[in-house]
């Protein structure tokens, strides 16, 4: 945006028309006294613009140069290789805009993308129909608890304990006006306690949520719970992490309904957490009721095939109080991303990848059962991260790590106070070997 600076005069005129003598006088019009912040606001005085480019630099290079480091960070947003191609293609002028495509007649090549974004998806999660992508992970887990209770108009939803903990406060946060009644299902050992589900689940049960694998790396048991889900008239939300799907059952498989992935994993940048990307999907029949918009095939007067945006109801625009959802967005080039990483790892790619992922981090789960002071806190069956016991402060042995210029995991106390000496590992296809066999030599010494 340009810098449109204003002449004194040009200010006295603005506050002329507004109808005051000064801009404090317009500010006391605007805000009441007792909100406003008399004195300095702590910001240092002003410098030049060489000045501040040399501040910013200072203040870069304090940070962490994470390629001297290597990452078992997980939780949610993980350090998977991100093919050179994907740059390559993703910068290119043609999709490095803000442009939404309303009007297919200019926007062949950015609806075809999104178009096979949605088709990959479908191939990879199972399912029926795909959406052409939500923000991230958590804000579809709470458009698919809006979603299941519009479908089937019951207003209890089940959540289970073991969920990511922040998609959990964002299912709260987007549902509290509704009156939706949110219910966490807690855990047992690790994965979902079924007696308690089968306790709290009745025939006011909208929809039951799970997360596979769970917030703790675990794979649950998804027969067992779809078929109680399914039995009161519920529908089944699972969240998944889409690289699992080479080497983990889809929803489709389980009779999933609704499904919603975190897509970060599928070639896009950690980023300090963001942008993310948001994986949504369901069965064909719920199509009138998915949030968010979906591109669509189709064929013009000539018979030539086209794309155009399609089966987005007017009230998400007009009659905003009768709609199913509100969002009319979604994260197009993140979505880009993601389907020219699935494009180019292929079928057996995304195989691959998953099975890499599986035997590296089962290796070092093996090998970190041979170290004292520290343990599995479950021994369930897991896809590629897991959490670990020490008799030392999480904290103080993750800090201690980063001396030896190792990211060693995430601990738990950040989501729950009381697990001071937990902490999850997560480990992809990058980290090699001799990585692996570092970090456990590291450990060993500093436990």
């Amino acid at each position: 945006m340009h810098y449109l600076p204003l002449t004194p005069q040009d200010e006295k005129d603005i506050l002329a028309k507004l109808g005051v003598s000064s801009f404090s006088d317009l500010i006391d019009q605007i805000i009441p006294k007792n909100l406003q912040h008399q004195g300095k606001c702590g910001l240092p005085d002003a410098v030049s613009e060489c000045g501040v480019r040399k501040i910013l630099k200072e203040l870069a290079n304090q940070n962490y140069n994470s390629s001297e480091y290597v990452s078992f960070l997980g939780g949610g947003v993980y350090d998977h290789y991100i093919p050179a191609i994907i740059d390559s293609l993703l910068l290119r002028s043609e999709f490095y805009t803000a442009y939404t495509p309303y009007q297919a007649e200019v926007s062949q090549g950015t609806l075809q993308s999104i178009f096979e974004y949605q088709s990959v998806v479908c191939e990879l999660t199972g399912m029926d129909i795909a959406n052409a992508s939500m923000y991230d992970a958590g804000s579809g887990l709470a458009e698919a608890c809006h979603m299941a209770c519009t479908i089937t108009r019951k207003n209890k939803v089940i959540l289970a304990d073991l969920v990511h903990p922040f998609y959990q406060r964002i299912a709260h946060t987007y549902t509290q006006e509704c009156g939706v009644e949110i219910v966490s299902c807690p855990s047992k050992d690790g994965l979902i306690d079924m007696k308690s589900l089968e306790g709290l689940i009745d025939d006011n049960t909208s929809c039951v949520c799970i997360q596979q694998p769970n917030f703790y790396g675990f794979l649950e048991n998804v027969a067992e719970i779809e078929e109680i889900v399914h039995k009161y008239g519920g529908l089944l939300i699972a969240i998944v992490d889409p690289i699992s799907l080479g080497v983990v059952a889809p929803p489709g498989e389980y009779n999933a309904d609704i499904v919603v992935g975190e897509g970060q994993v599928l070639g896009i940048p950690q980023g300090f957490g963001g942008p993310l990307l948001g994986i949504f999907a369901s069965r064909r029949k719920y199509v009138r009721s998915l949030p968010g918009r979906i591109v669509g095939e189709t064929t013009d007067v000539d018979g030539k095939r086209g794309y155009v945006l399609t089966l987005q109801t007017r009230e998400q625009h007009i009659r905003r109080e009768k709609a199913t959802s509100n969002i009319c967005t979604n994260e197009a080039l993140c979505a880009l991303s993601s389907l020219i990483y699935l494009c180019s790892l292929g079928k057996q790619g995304i195989i691959d990848i998953g099975n890499l992922c599986v035997a590296k981090s089962h290796y070092l789960f093996n090998k970190i059962k041979e170290l004292k002071g520290i343990k599995p806190w479950f021994d369930q069956e897991f896809f590629k991260e897991f959490v670990v016991e020490t008799d030392k402060p999480a904290n103080q042995v993750l800090n201690s790590l980063l001396q030896y210029k190792i990211f060693g995991g995430v601990p738990l106390s950040i989501f729950d106070k009381q697990l001071k000496n937990q902490f999850l590992i997560s480990v992809t296809e990058k980290r090699s070997k001799s990585e692996i066999d570092e970090y456990i030599d590291t450990l060993s010494t500093i436990l």
